[in-house]
């Protein structure tokens, strides 16, 4: 496999990851919260915005022969209980977590594009419009009050953390 291939592959399997992730972030938060819970409207729309993002990576990582990450079953039970969790502390606790994992996605999906430059297009404008997707979701995390959330800067930098590790692992296993 030469390494443009490689590296795209490696981008390809951490960040469908990523939005696998995400997807069980919003049904822990939901299931904790419920419909009619305060911001559930726009958890639920952000849900499915990552549900599609995902879907889309599933397509590339099929046509490119790209293996997911065998990680997956952790990350289904980490994001899901993260999700929980922050919605167990309150709805600003859990636009804190969206806050925070959608600012770790945007400077990773911002790095890749670095990385990328023009040598794959097709992944290249497939990152570019899932960042500014992540971008409005953050937004409007910080405007539904996230910075509200009890020890914000605790939660939101932990959170972060944790991102970055599992961007690590994903990429390679």
């Amino acid at each position: 496999m030469d390494p443009l291939t490689k590296r795209s592959a490696r981008m390809l399997r951490v960040d469908q990851a990523g939005e696998y992730g995400a997807t069980r972030i919003y049904a822990g938060q939901l299931a904790v919260m419920g419909a009619r819970a305060p911001h559930s409207t726009e958890i639920a729309g952000m849900a499915q915005q990552e549900a599609d993002h995902k879907a889309r990576f599933d397509v590339l990582l099929a046509q490119r022969g790209v293996r997911p990450t065998l990680l997956q079953p952790v990350w289904s039970a980490a994001g899901y209980a993260l999700g929980a969790a922050t919605a167990l502390i309150g709805p600003e606790a859990a636009m804190a977590c969206t806050a925070a994992v959608e600012t770790e996605i945007d400077r990773h999906y911002t790095e890749q594009l670095d990385a990328l430059g023009t040598d794959d297009p097709e992944l290249g404008a497939v990152i570019r419009e899932f960042r500014d997707d992540e971008r409005e979701h953050r937004d409007a995390a910080l405007a539904a009050g996230a910075e509200k959330a009890p020890a914000y800067p605790l939660l939101f930098h932990a959170i972060r953390m944790g991102c970055r590790v599992a961007i690590k692992l994903s990429e390679r296993i």
